[in-house]
């Protein structure tokens, strides 16, 4: 009875397709439609991925320092190290640039050579003022005078203007921080700056080194956007490519790549619909419905053919697809969608994201593929033999030969490999390392890439880390006591190798006693408390002069925060940074007088690395649980759950060994494998063990003859797809990101190893263990029958009303 049922559901829904074909036709055109016209309302993102949730304890203080200072990833650097700039002619030329840029409204304030101040002493009254170190269009000798000035004289400027480690010179650009996470910051990159600083290069020769957290998300975001159309096309034509290879079919493939394509149109229309922003992972999503959707169409279009040669009936043929290989698809469609699904259940919202459209189109693909294939097909001719002679080539005959042989004759030998495969495995787990890096899998081949290194040479470093403090009362910050503190703070980062020589209030005041000393350098400190009383007459109206470091300090004088800029270092460097600052802070700065925290957009993406790491392993923890569950459910038999579960988990430990051994460190875009890879893996298991059962009943029970049929049966289709899957997740290994590139080849190469075990490792484990196995008890009648039984063909035939 329940067999029937499951057959008369799935033979009212191959009624239900064919008898309303153009029904369905409108109702996928009109769903593309409106999907397209939400196509509008994708936008991509102009802020970093924010890896952890809001109301954790690091984004709290990140937003509590923002609420005091405004956005902290605002400048932009032009760095020049050429003497030749110190000429009257590029000098100006450089002075000019600077004051075109100063006039765009995404640009606050400019801190350039041409522009410096020098902070002077005046008697009558008493006091300090910022003037013009250099008069307008110096000639040679004054620019002499001034570049020996600037290098050894202001010390205020050192690793803001100019290099500690050469005679490098950059210009600061300080975008408006209303502007710099919108629209207008891409267009003014793109379309103003680049052109500009390209046009100043080429008219005078000088190499303009650009950077900046604001410039470094731009660039990296228009590479996304640019990538995006390149893996569609590039998935596209390699699974065309591989899909003709094996139907030799022309009209097999424009159909099958129309249904993907459609299925690609529906993916932008939910990213829009649900006005998610396009990231490295969402983008990733049209290329991976690509993949995943052609599997679909491979076991549709190679059923349909398998029936026409059968037969020659047509209208029965077109049935049976949807009946007999229907409820297989969409088992193997809601699994991989469960291994997505599982990202939902994640607190990041980056990952949050890509489950929910991930997992909403591929069951939209499975649905696509069922409908779009049949119907297309009952309006064209039947194949003709041509067209099936794919069903019989021999060499993949002699793959499966080959299969049968190895489980028949060499299941020892397999054991073996699979054992050394495991301990080679877990000797290599050992050795991964986990990235936070940055830069890492940003292009390594581009300029932008090589001129942050250049700055990080220069300039130790260009994403910020801050010190956020507070000193519980208002102008607190200028005690004489709490900028010993920070100026000893100070020279201990400078010790750090990694870490800039940090910005902040105390710059200002060792300025003034400076000045205090007619700009004598060795005056450049803090001053004693005696010499304080003396200054602060002069420096009493200093804070209103044009704003100078007074985004280091809040209004109130309670909060002040110490910048430094981090070189691109991984999470392990960085939390041994951690260890010995926070040690030093908590020793300068007593908890009960002070309150400190570390922050910072560098900070902020290594501890959501962190976070977003042990977020996924708990996703591939419940990917697995709940595709257990899933099989739990269909085939009722828990000896047959963990049978199914070891082909499966072994080719994920290989992956994970071969990125020990290859170096790959796990990242966002790393330990996204394992979820994906489970996902789609475990569906070539549950179309072998649903083939063996039905085996198990046709064959008496008896295990050899069942293991081998199932092995021939479905060991071309899994061949098919996985050979599909391998080399359209390879197309992801084109891209200029190294993360995207890994992604690729280890998914490629799971999914390899994964095809192998279930078709070599688990017939064998089911041929050694057939005893234990082999009886009624163990194998209930299943939840649902995933392949349909030749004996119900009878039950559909007399319910098909084109008979």
């Amino acid at each position: 009875m329940h067999k029937i049922f499951s057959f008369g559901f799935w033979n009212s829904i191959a009624r239900l397709i064919l008898r309303n074909r153009i029904t369905i036709i409108i109702l996928i055109g009109i769903a593309t439609f409106l999907l397209s016209t939400q196509w509008k309302n994708m936008r991509f993102s102009y802020t970093e991925a924010n890896l952890m949730p809001d109301d954790h304890e690091v984004n709290v203080k990140y937003n509590d320092f923002l609420e005091k200072f405004g956005e902290e990833g605002n400048l932009i650097l032009l760095g020049v190290r050429d003497s030749a700039l110190f000429t009257p002619e590029k000098f100006q030329a450089w002075n000019k640039l600077t004051d075109k840029l100063q006039e765009y409204p995404e640009v606050d304030h400019i801190i350039s050579p041409a522009s410096l101040q020098e902070l002077r002493k005046f008697e009558d009254p008493k006091r300090f003022e910022m003037q013009p170190i250099l008069e307008k269009n110096p000639d040679s000798l004054e620019l002499k005078e001034f570049e020996n000035k600037l290098f050894t004289e202001l010390p205020f400027y050192e690793n803001l203007v100019f290099s500690s480690h050469s005679n490098t010179i950059q210009s600061a650009l300080y975008l408006n921080k209303e502007l710099v996470n919108t629209k207008a910051r891409k267009i003014f990159v793109l379309e103003e700056l680049d052109p500009l600083i390209e046009e100043f290069e080429e008219k005078y020769d000088i190499d303009v080194r650009v950077s900046g957290m604001p410039y470094i998300r731009t660039l990296n975001s228009q590479n996304i956007v640019d990538e995006i159309g390149l893996f569609i096309v590039a998935a596209l034509f390699v699974t065309s490519l591989i899909f003709f290879f094996f139907f030799r079919s022309v009209r097999a493939t424009l159909i099958s790549m129309f249904t993907v394509c459609i299925g690609v149109m529906w993916a932008f229309g939910v990213i829009g619909l649900l006005h998610y922003e396009i990231t490295i992972l969402t983008a990733l999503i049209p290329p991976l419905i690509i993949v995943i959707g052609i599997p679909n169409c491979i076991f549709l279009i190679n059923k349909y053919q398998q029936e026409i040669k059968k037969h020659g009936n047509q209208a029965k043929s077109l049935q049976r697809v949807i009946t007999k290989v229907g409820n297989a698809t969409l088992m193997t469609n809601v699994t991989t969608a469960s291994g997505f699904a599982t990202f939902i259940l994640t607190d990041s919202q980056l990952l949050r994201e890509f489950g929910v459209v991930a997992s909403i189109n591929i069951l939209a693909i499975f649905i696509l593929s069922l409908l779009i294939i049949p119907v297309i097909y009952s309006y064209l001719k039947p194949p003709k033999d041509r067209h099936l002679k794919h069903l019989t080539k021999r060499w993949i005959g002699g793959f499966v030969d080959w299969m049968e042989k190895m489980v028949r004759h060499h299941r020892i030998a397999i054991y073996i490999s699979s054992v050394i495969l495991l301990a080679a495995s877990i000797i290599g787990i050992y050795t991964i390392k986990i990235s936070g890096s940055l830069l890492e899998d940003m292009p390594q081949s581009t300029q932008f890439y090589k001129d942050v290194k250049f700055f990080e040479r220069e300039f130790d470093g260009v994403m910020p880390l801050e010190i956020f403090v507070d000193t519980k009362r208002p102008k607190g910050v200028l005690k004489l006591s709490t900028l010993k503190r920070i100026d000893e703070l100070e020279q201990f980062i400078q010790d750090i190798p990694e870490l800039s020589k940090p910005l902040s209030v105390t710059r200002l005041v060792k300025y003034s006693k400076q000045a205090y000393y007619n700009g004598n350098p060795k005056y450049y400190q803090l001053p004693t408390s005696q010499e304080r009383n003396f200054i602060m007459p002069y420096a009493k109206n200093l804070g209103s002069q044009e704003g100078l470091m007074q985004s280091y300090v809040d209004s109130t004088g309670q909060y002040v925060r110490i910048t430094t800029f981090m070189q691109d270092v991984g999470t392990e460097k960085m939390e041994s940074i951690e260890e010995d600052l926070i040690p030093q802070i908590n020793k300068i700065f007593p908890e009960e007088r002070y309150e400190v925290s570390l922050t910072g957009k560098a900070l902020l993406f290594q501890k959501g690395t962190n976070y977003l790491v042990r977020n996924l392993i708990i996703s591939l923890g419940l990917a697995i649980f709940l595709i257990a569950l899933l099989m739990a459910w269909m085939f009722r038999s828990f000896r047959m759950i963990l049978i199914s579960l070891v082909p499966n988990l072994l080719p994920l430990l290989v992956t994970a060994g071969m990125m020990g051994f290859l170096g790959v460190p796990i990242k966002p875009s790393t330990i996204l494998v394992f979820s994906i890879a489970f996902g789609i893996s475990v569906d070539d298991t549950i179309h072998f063990l649903a083939k063996y059962r039905q085996e198990l009943k046709a064959n008496n029970w008896k295990i050899k003859r069942s293991v081998y049929a199932a092995l021939r049966e479905t060991g071309v289709s899994m061949f098919y797809t996985s050979i599909v899957l391998f080399f359209g997740f390879s197309v992801f290994m084109i891209s200029s990101f190294g993360g995207t590139v890994a992604l690729g080849g280890l998914v490629s190469a799971t999914l390899l190893f994964a095809m192998l075990a279930n078709l070599l490792l688990l017939p064998s484990l089911l041929l050694s263990l057939e005893r234990s196995i082999a009886n009624k008890k163990v194998l209930k009648e299943p939840a649902m029958n995933i392949i349909e039984e030749e004996e119900n063909e009878q039950v559909i035939e007399e319910n098909n009303p084109n008979n």
